[in-house]
């Protein structure tokens, strides 16, 4: 009686959240599945529509227009990030000096909100107070930096600013894989008199394959799901030259009055992190099972 109450007990913990996850995460996730194929507008309608809310959300300019956005700005994003991180990672596992200091220094943007972030950079970058006018102050009066004002430079400085605050998050990452080398394989490398970018690019970077795999996943997942970083940065304009499918789907839904071609675009987003997370778990599962 006792043993099994014991298999029970961890059960019944669990169980409230459980139960809340099912209805809050996978049940909601139904009822947009169920909207999208719905005639909702201002409220939810349950008249059966097919597939009409998706054609109609693939003849929307905006929507193509946040696509393509999307690719610049998540490119950008999960490369440069990347890229910096893995540097960074570099930096402090040659066991500095002040990595105790630098550490957090790097670590400290990601634990700030993407709101505080991006209203941080808005007024960095702010032609009129920012970057530009501190500049120009110091005697340079024909320096120029108004991204953010300009249609075709805008979503690059929501790049910027998401690069920013991930990178420390990534730089982590790559540093705990630096940390789980095998230190006598680096040694030995030296040894048979292999230089330094050799052994790092033979070696070392093909060791960290599962921390690479992480940092995207994680990126990517980011930036699909970019919407409070873009709102408080540039509110999706000028015009519509920062929309992304996450401000697109909330201003369809909730400001347009087209609920059905918001959860459309939603279920999209959903499908598009699916493509990149499916696949992740299945290679995870499948080298724990060899």
């Amino acid at each position: 009686m006792v043993t099994r109450m014991q298999g029970w007990l961890p059960r019944l913990v669990l169980a409230p959240s459980f139960a809340l996850i099912l209805m809050f995460v996978y049940g909601f996730i139904v009822w947009t599945a169920v909207l999208s194929l719905s005639k909702s507008r201002l409220l939810p309608v349950y008249q059966w529509a097919g597939f009409d809310a998706y054609e109609r959300l693939f003849s929307q300019p905006n929507w193509w227009m946040a696509l393509k956005n999307l690719a610049v700005f998540g490119s950008i994003y999960i490369v440069v990030c990347i890229v910096i991180g893995l540097a960074l990672a570099i930096l402090l596992d040659q066991k500095i000096r002040i990595e105790g200091v630098l550490r957090p220094i790097y670590l400290y943007p990601m634990a700030l909100s993407f709101v505080v972030t991006g209203t941080a950079w808005k007024w960095f970058l702010n032609p009129g107070m920012g970057f530009q006018n501190t500049v120009r102050g110091w005697g340079w009066e024909g320096f120029t930096f108004d991204w953010l004002v300009r249609p075709e430079m805008a979503i690059y400085t929501v790049a910027i600013a998401g690069i920013w605050q991930a990178s420390g998050f990534v730089m982590a990452m790559f540093l705990a894989g630096l940390r789980g080398i095998d230190g006598e394989m680096l040694k030995a490398a030296t040894v048979d008199g292999a230089s330094t970018p050799t052994i790092y690019r033979r070696i070392v970077i093909p060791l960290l394959r599962p921390a690479f795999l992480s940092a995207v996943i994680v990126l990517a997942h980011m930036a699909i799901k970019s919407y409070d970083l873009v709102i408080a940065l540039t509110g999706g304009g000028p015009g519509n030259a920062t929309e992304l499918p996450s401000t697109f789907m909330y201003s369809y839904t909730f400001t347009r009055s087209q609920m059905a071609v918001g959860s459309a675009s939603a279920m999209i987003m959903l499908m598009g992190i699916a493509a990149i997370m499916v696949p992740y778990l299945y290679s995870e599962l499948r080298e724990e099972r060899r």
